[in-house]
């Protein structure tokens, strides 16, 4: 199925989705007209709370604007176009002229009271009054809608039949633009002979994009069109279909239960199924790459729902299969689609279709790469954490755009995991000597999926890879000067030699060792014990490198240089874990500097 196909499923389940030719839109107030077309009053529908939400409401949808032509909409607008507002204060405002006589047009012959007192008051609307219902300084930008009173507003004039009845037959006149009417075509993702759109509405909410919306399908310039096809014609998209899956993507774009943001990349997902299988598997997803649920929602969770989420995404995480735990949900069809900003247009960075079962099971492959001891402080972080530590300076803006998109796709697939991810990880640990759990794991998943090898989870005092040994000897290194000179370091020889020491070790090791001597003399003087604990593990490592003049290569590989850092990793926390008081000869050599 291509992902417009499964996007038009999807608008098929939405329990609330607007009918073909309705769009769901932030209105604001209506305006209640008398039977001669006068204004009786101007009602605020916003929530009477300090937010001032405006009202979610099913209303015609919305032609696309841009450029310089006015195109209302039918019966409903934001102020400038329903009542005037910007005409007031600039006479070469032509939008509220263009909402008048689109209407007359359309309008002035139907027979409806409602219709009839609609058309009147256009016909008399001054958009000076603006001025008597609204303060020009702050006018509000939510819709405007409209209602008789004779109805005492309980029916709002979208809402009445007849209007309803004309917009279902006239909405493809009201909205051909400059004369150019929709052709009929065989449409791609139908199959029905139906009339094309032209143009695809906008898709928004994704993350950078253009507040008014990015074009997914767009064939704006001549470059991009052929065989003499104008617009939509390139790929013919029936009016309904493409009604229907800009709907269900704008949709799930503004549910956060629908979506979570991987750097740049905004993903959604949704499946295929049942109401409460879908709720189950939307839920679990979530969990896996963002915060959702949360500890404390494990902890406090009261509803039996959630708790039995909240059980499946722990048994799901120690690696128990889908199956035994909630079988309904393997074989239910499963879509993620990642979408980026790109200029006026949506870039699509990956769309992935399968099963729920396969995606746990990838999932599940992913955790078994990343795992690691010790593990970051708070249990499995989301996607969005690993990212940040690729960021310079930390900041989830600068997360390089491309690794995002690309990691999550093999993370989804099961694929080799981009190499780009990987040197940006080597890079930024070279740069500030950072080491943590979260770089620690991003090295040892590419060094188990990508390059086969066998990294070790845990501390490995017998793992005989060069890499690991010095990266080993270089925390040890390090953990002497702290024990000498204590915390008050102003650069510590991590400072200064962690890059150099991961890649050309040779030109380091003997500078390192040469200044661990005078911090073993310090060290002596007021900790022997502590200093003989220290030299006995150097020795206990040194004692790994193979035999010869020197044992310490010229330069290290990018794969070493993995290895390098997760042995640093590993030896560095082994100094500071707990002492285990219930089994002293399992204490680590040396107790952590308070």
């Amino acid at each position: 199925m291509s992902l417009l196909s499964a996007l038009v499923a999807a608008y098929d389940r939405l329990p609330d989705a607007p009918p073909f030719g309705y769009s769901t839109e932030k209105i604001g107030f209506c305006v209640i007209l008398n039977a001669d077309g006068s204004v009786a009053e101007i009602i605020d529908l916003r929530s009477a709370d300090n937010q001032r939400s405006p009202r979610m409401m099913q209303v015609p949808a919305s032609p696309k604007r841009s450029g310089s032509t006015p195109r209302p909409n039918f019966v409903w607008d934001n102020l400038n176009y329903a009542l005037g507002a910007g005409k007031s204060r600039n006479s070469d405002d032509l939008r509220f002229d263009a909402f008048k006589a689109k209407h007359l047009e359309f309008l002035r012959d139907l027979k409806s009271e409602d219709a009839q007192a609609f058309c009147r008051f256009l016909e008399t609307w001054n958009p000076e009054s603006v001025a008597s219902h609204f303060d020009l300084e702050k006018l509000p930008t939510e819709g405007i809608i409209f209602a008789s009173a004779s109805n005492a507003g309980k029916t709002f004039l979208h809402e009445v039949p007849e209007i309803r009845a004309f917009w279902a037959s006239e909405g493809d006149r009201w909205k051909a633009i400059e004369g150019k009417s929709s052709s009929n075509a065989t449409c791609l993702l139908t199959g029905n002979r139906s009339p094309i759109a032209r143009t695809h509405p906008p898709i928004k909410g994704v993350w950078g994009a253009q507040v008014a919306g990015a074009a997914l399908v767009s064939f704006n310039a001549d470059a991009y069109e052929s065989y003499g096809h104008e617009q939509g014609n390139n790929a013919p998209i029936s009016e309904a279909a493409t009604f229907a899956y800009t709907t269900a993507l704008n949709r799930f774009l503004a549910d956060k239960a629908h979506r979570v943001q991987i750097g740049d990349t905004s993903a959604i997902f949704w499946a295929d199924a049942s109401s409460v299988q879908a709720l189950a598997a939307e839920s679990l997803f979530a969990g896996f790459f963002d915060e959702r649920p949360s500890k404390e929602d494990i902890i406090n969770a009261e509803v039996p729902a959630t708790r039995k989420i909240a059980g499946a995404l722990e048994a799901i995480r120690a690696g128990v299969p889908i199956a035994r735990i909630l079988p309904d949900l393997g074989p239910v069809r499963f879509h993620v689609l990642g979408l980026a900003p790109n200029a006026a247009r949506l870039s699509v960075r990956f769309y992935w279709e399968s099963s729920f079962g396969q995606l746990v099971q990838n999932y599940q492959r992913y955790l078994d790469d990343m795992r690691l001891e010790p593990p970051p402080r708070d249990g499995w972080p989301p996607l969005w954490r690993y990212l940040v530590e690729l960021a310079v300076q930390g900041k989830r803006e600068n997360v390089p755009p491309l690794v995002a998109g690309e990691w999550m796709r093999a993370i989804l697939t099961g694929a080799r995991y981009p190499m780009t991810f990987f040197s940006t990880t080597l890079m930024r640990i070279r740069s500030d000597g950072e080491v943590n759990a979260y770089r620690a794991a991003m090295l040892k998943s590419v060094l188990t999926r990508n390059f086969s090898m066998e990294a070790p989870v845990a501390l490995d005092p017998a793992n005989l890879n060069k890499g690991y040994i010095l990266g080993r000897l270089f925390a040890v290194y390090e953990e002497v000067q702290r024990s000498a000179l204590g915390g008050n370091v102003n650069a510590t020889i991590k400072d200064k030699f962690y890059g150099s020491a991961s890649a050309t070790p040779q030109k380091v090791f003997r500078t390192l060792d040469a200044g661990s001597q005078n911090h073993f003399s310090k060290l002596r003087k007021f900790s022997p014990g502590r200093a003989v604990n220290l030299e006995k593990l150097l020795t206990s490592i040194t004692d790994l490198m193979e035999p010869g003049n020197d044992p310490i290569p010229a330069s290290l590989s990018a794969a070493e240089q993995a290895l390098f850092g997760i042995g640093y990793y590993h030896q560095r926390s082994d100094f500071f874990r707990k002492r285990d008081e219930a089994n002293p000869a399992e204490a680590p050599l040396t107790e952590a500097i308070e």
